[in-house]
C-alpha cells in the first residue's frame, strides 16, 4: 500500500509540474468542464451569443431570451473504473488492471487538491464498489485504499449496465472518467446517454497480448471473464491477423463513437508511460475549453 500511495505520488507531481509549467497553473480547468452552470434566463440584448438562446422559453411568444450562467465553485469528478477479469491481463505489476488504478489514483490525487468533490464507481458485471463523492485528501486517500484492497465478486463484464448505474446515481453535471479495457458489445446507447448529461473522458486501456500474439504452435488460452480454456494453433497467421483486427475495428469504432459525440478519448497501452499521454489529453480540453 505504501508503496502504491508512492508511486502515484510521484505520478501525481510529475503531472502537476508539466500541467503548471504548460498552462500557466491553470489546473483547475481540467477537472471543470464548462465551469458554468445554468442561473436563470433574461431578455435577448444586441451582442448576445445567439447559442445562449433559450428557445423554449422564447416560443412561448413574449420575447426572445437568453440563457445566464454563473461560474461553478466546485466541480464533481467521478471515476468509472472496470475491474473485471479480463484486466489481469499483462506483465506482473503492469497489467491493464494495475494500470487502470494507477490512473484512477493519479488523478483522484490530483483533483481533490482543486477542491473537486471525488466519487468512485468500480464495476464488473455487477456494482463492485461505490464511493460517493466527496472533498478532502481523505476522500483521495480512501479511493486509493479502497483500489489496492478491492477483490472483485464478478469476473464479466457488463458496461451497459454500469453506465446505466452511474447515470441513476450522478444527478449533478460531472467530469466523469470512464476507465476500461472496453471488451464488450451493446453499451454505446447508454454512453451517448452519459455523454450528453456529463464531461465524459473516455480511457480506453489495452495489452499487446491482445493483438500480437506470438507463434507457438497450439496452445491453451484462457478466457479470464468465462473461465474457459480453448486450444488455438498461434503459428496459423489468419488467426492472429483475425485477433489483431477485430481489436483494431473496435478501437475505432469506439474513437470514432466518441469524436462524434465530443467525448474525449485516449488509447493506452500497458508498456507506455501514461503521464505524457494524459498531459497531452489536459492540454487538448484546456484548449477546447477555452475556445468554447
Amino acid at each position: 500500500m505504501k508503496e502504491l500511495l508512492r508511486k502515484l505520488r510521484k505520478y501525481e507531481i510529475q503531472i502537476r509540474k508539466a500541467i503548471n509549467s504548460h498552462m500557466q497553473g491553470d489546473f483547475r480547468s481540467i477537472f471543470k468542464g464548462s465551469g458554468l452552470e445554468f442561473d436563470d434566463v433574461r431578455p435577448y440584448q444586441y451582442g448576445d451569443d445567439i447559442r445562449t438562446i433559450d428557445w423554449n422559453v422564447s416560443a412561448k411568444g413574449h420575447g426572445t431570451f437568453v440563457k445566464t450562467f454563473r461560474e461553478e465553485k466546485e466541480q464533481t469528478v467521478f471515476f468509472l473504473l472496470d475491474v473485471s477479469a479480463s484486466g489481469d491481463i499483462g506483465n506482473p505489476g503492469r497489467t491493464k488492471a494495475d494500470v487502470s488504478r494507477e490512473i484512477c489514483g493519479v488523478l483522484a490525487l490530483s483533483s481533490v487538491k482543486e477542491s473537486s468533490h471525488v466519487g468512485l464507481i468500480c464495476f464488473s458485471d455487477i456494482k463492485e464498489k461505490y464511493l460517493k463523492p466527496t472533498k478532502g485528501h481523505s476522500q483521495a486517500y480512501e479511493i486509493v485504499s479502497s483500489l489496492a484492497r478491492l477483490k472483485p465478486v464478478s469476473k464479466k463484464t457488463d458496461l451497459s449496465r454500469a453506465i446505466a448505474f452511474a447515470l441513476n446515481v450522478i444527478r449533478r453535471r460531472s467530469v466523469v472518467i470512464l476507465i476500461s479495457d472496453f471488451i464488450d458489445e451493446g453499451y454505446f446507447h447508454n454512453l451517448k446517454s452519459l455523454a450528453r448529461r456529463h464531461d465524459l473522458v473516455v480511457i480506453h486501456v489495452s495489452d499487446k497480448r491482445e493483438t500480437r500474439l506470438p507463434s507457438l504452435g497450439i496452445i491453451p488460452v484462457a478466457d479470464k471473464e468465462s473461465g474457459k480454456t480453448l486450444w488455438v494453433n498461434t503459428s496459423f497467421g489468419g488467426f492472429r491477423n483475425k485477433i489483431a483486427n477485430r481489436f483494431n475495428s473496435r478501437r475505432s469504432e469506439l474513437e470514432d463513437f466518441c469524436r462524434k459525440h465530443q467525448i474525449n478519448y485516449l488509447s493506452l497501452d500497458t508498456e507506455e508511460d501514461y503521464v505524457p499521454r494524459l498531459l497531452k489529453l489536459f492540454r487538448m480540453r484546456n484548449k477546447s475549453m477555452k475556445a468554447s
